[in-house]
């Protein structure tokens, strides 16, 4: 519209600009608050379902004969532990150096071998003896839960009394971040570092 030689704009337009910007942010606003899709799925709210794909999440460390318990025999042949976590929480983690609600940790164990052609030294990784998962979850009453797959279940609940009490010790006071053995992790660690969120002593 032109007044005295001077365009003037469409008096709705402006209204339309604004309008159109609020929605875009709400969309976003609300697709934020939205679940991980990679995030834990549960069986009954609390038994967390064996993540099928985990082997295709983020590969965050892996260990060779590691072990928490100080009368612990070192005469069998050492396990490789395995630590993957689900790509989203890996990213929040990258961001923030904090793990966020919906984390999934999933830790695998596997024998060790030596024999086959053509090594002559050092071990590599077998079958799978054991697979165990940590979750963050604001919904469990401490905010984390953790989780065994015996028998290569589908499932799992929980872990309760005794045999969570010792998880929940050692992931209370020997972790790096929160409950996380971030320690284990160098490139995280280094993260955890310039983010300001490494425990004391750590």
């Amino acid at each position: 519209m032109r007044i005295a030689g001077r365009h003037v704009g469409h008096p709705f337009r402006g209204a339309i600009c604004l309008a159109f910007a609020y929605l875009l942010a709400l969309t976003w606003s609300l697709h934020a608050q939205q679940p991980a899709s990679d995030g834990p799925q549960y069986v009954n709210k609390t038994n967390l379902v064996r993540p099928a794909n985990y082997r295709e999440w983020v590969f965050i460390g892996a260990g060779l004969g590691m072990n928490y318990d100080q009368e612990a025999s070192g005469g069998s042949a050492p396990i490789f532990t395995n630590v993957f976590v689900n790509p989203s929480s890996y990213r929040g983690f990258m961001e923030t150096g904090r793990w966020p609600n919906g984390s999934v940790f999933v830790l695998e164990f596997r024998r060790s071998q030596t024999e086959a052609p053509p090594n002559r030294s050092g071990r590599f990784q077998a079958d799978l003896v054991a697979l165990e998962a940590e979750v963050k979850d604001s919904r469990f009453p401490d905010g984390w839960a953790f989780y065994n797959f015996r028998g290569g279940g589908e499932s799992a609940p929980p872990l309760a009394g005794q045999d969570v009490a010792s998880c929940v010790e050692c992931h209370t006071k020997q972790t790096a971040v929160e409950r996380t053995f971030v320690q284990f992790y160098p490139t995280l660690l280094d993260v955890a570092r310039k983010k300001g969120t490494v425990k004391p002593g750590f």
